[in-house]
């Protein structure tokens, strides 16, 4: 299924087995800021393992003491005359296409958090479907620290995480969240001690690579929309989804064990 399993000189890492799919961001020099090529090719995979019916689940995480400082800023100027709307574009294009990689993904997406969490590096985390946090680990909305405006999916994400009053004052503030604190706003899974975080993700991981994946894949789009739809879109959604597994290997499985009493042997499809 895998490329090369160290794109970009290594600044990506790439492993797969066991229906895991792990993607580990790896410039911890620069705390794991995130570069235009590496966007780029974090998006291409995650396409091409949403797509993959050996991937089952797929992990991102991070090497050294932090998850990700966001974008890499380094290569942007902000003086200057410039085109009308060549900001939004570039934003359309690279940041928000990021988190909607996670979002539209297929397979369930685990975030492997420890350290710091900020910007777009905190969005990435909010649009997995898990997160699973060092007991060090934080989450920064650094936009406002920095004269920006929240970007990177974060207007959309965070009021749909903890509700209008919290995002805002997370948005305005620009206050360091511990990993505590972000459990009981609901952004968070599992807080564990450092010590712990990767058995941790890996038991997820485990778990969520023995589930029909196709029951998954749909749950996850359901949910995901379900903000978004009223509740006859939302109901007529569930039933076709339903009406879809029905007619999957993985649908019969589950059905037949159950009225064998034994434990069911999914295959993924």
């Amino acid at each position: 299924m895998l490329p090369d399993p160290a794109p970009l000189g290594g600044a990506l890492l790439c492993e797969f087995a066991d229906g895991v799919f792990r993607l580990t961001l790896n410039r911890p020099e620069v705390a794991n800021a995130i570069s235009t090529e590496q966007r780029n090719v974090i998006i291409d995979l995650l396409g091409e393992a949403s797509n993959d019916p050996d991937v089952r689940v797929i992990v991102l995480a991070a090497n050294g003491k932090q998850f990700c400082a966001g974008a890499d800023v380094g290569g942007i100027d902000p003086g200057g005359e410039r085109r009308v709307t060549a900001s939004m574009n570039r934003i359309m294009g690279g940041a928000q296409r990021l988190v909607a990689s996670v979002l539209d993904c297929n397979k369930p997406i685990i975030g492997a958090v420890q350290g710091t969490a900020a910007g777009m590096g905190a969005h990435l985390a909010y649009a997995c479907d898990f997160v699973v946090a060092s007991e060090n680990a934080s989450f920064i909305e650094s936009f406002i620290l920095r004269g920006l405006v929240v970007d990177a999916g974060g207007a959309y994400l965070l009021p749909r995480r903890i509700g209008l009053q919290r995002a805002k004052e997370m948005a305005l503030f620009g206050d360091r969240l511990p990993a505590v604190d972000a459990q009981q706003l609901g952004l968070v899974n599992r807080v564990v001690p450092a010590t712990d975080l990767a058995a941790t993700v890996d038991e997820f991981a485990g778990r969520l690579a023995t589930l029909p994946t196709t029951s998954v894949s749909l749950i996850k789009r359901l949910f995901n929309s379900s903000q978004e739809h009223s509740r006859a879109d939302a109901f007529l959604a569930e039933a076709m989804a339903q009406e879809i597994q029905t007619r999957s290997h993985d649908s019969a499985e589950g059905v037949t064990a159950f009225k064998e009493g034994r434990k069911p042997e999914y295959l993924g499809w």
